[in-house]
């Protein structure tokens, strides 16, 4: 069950929750009110014939599709991708992602700059529109499973000059 929160800013270990004092939830309306995240469930076991999945595959005209494992023993670098995944970026076309298995943390900046973190697990699809800076961390599970069905694999690191996909994000 996807849960999102309003991070802290401490800058201590990223696998943990991050809450603020008091802790800040948001529904998943708000979050998509406040940013544009959009968030489905899908059955992560059989989503090759999930009806819900082929019909956003179909209406956002998604044709590419990888999978990729978060763990040391799956990912080649393990620390140094973790640390690339974790790099504040953004992205010209919509990044869509379903977790197969395992859990961690999408985090989002609304437009005020202040970070929202998003916990998925297994069953949690995600679509994260062009022009929203994110990032990706494991949780304290270190291990998690993702379908990409990505338009576009060009991502833009964090720096403030303004492209217009975050023009009009904000």
């Amino acid at each position: 069950m996807v849960k999102v929160w309003y991070m802290d800013n401490k800058e201590n270990d990223q696998r943990l929750e991050h809450h603020k004092s008091p802790p800040e939830y948001l529904s998943l309306e708000d979050l998509h009110q406040k940013t544009g995240v959009e968030h489905f469930t899908i059955n992560a076991d059989s989503y090759e014939d999930d009806e819900l999945l082929t019909a956003i595959r179909k209406d956002r005209n998604y044709s590419y599709e990888d999978e990729i494992t978060c763990s040391k023993s799956c990912l080649p670098d393990f620390e140094n991708k973790l640390k690339s995944f974790y790099t504040e970026h953004l992205h010209t076309d919509e990044e869509i992602r379903l977790v197969l298995d395992g859990s961690g943390y999408f985090d989002v900046r609304d437009a005020k700059d202040d970070w929202i973190r998003i916990a998925v697990s297994k069953g949690d699809l995600i679509i994260i529109p062009a022009g929203i800076y994110h990032r990706f961390t494991l949780d304290i599970e270190v291990i998690t499973t993702f379908i990409n069905c990505d338009l576009s694999f060009f991502l833009f690191n964090l720096f403030r000059t303004i492209l217009e996909n975050r023009s009009s994000f904000l």
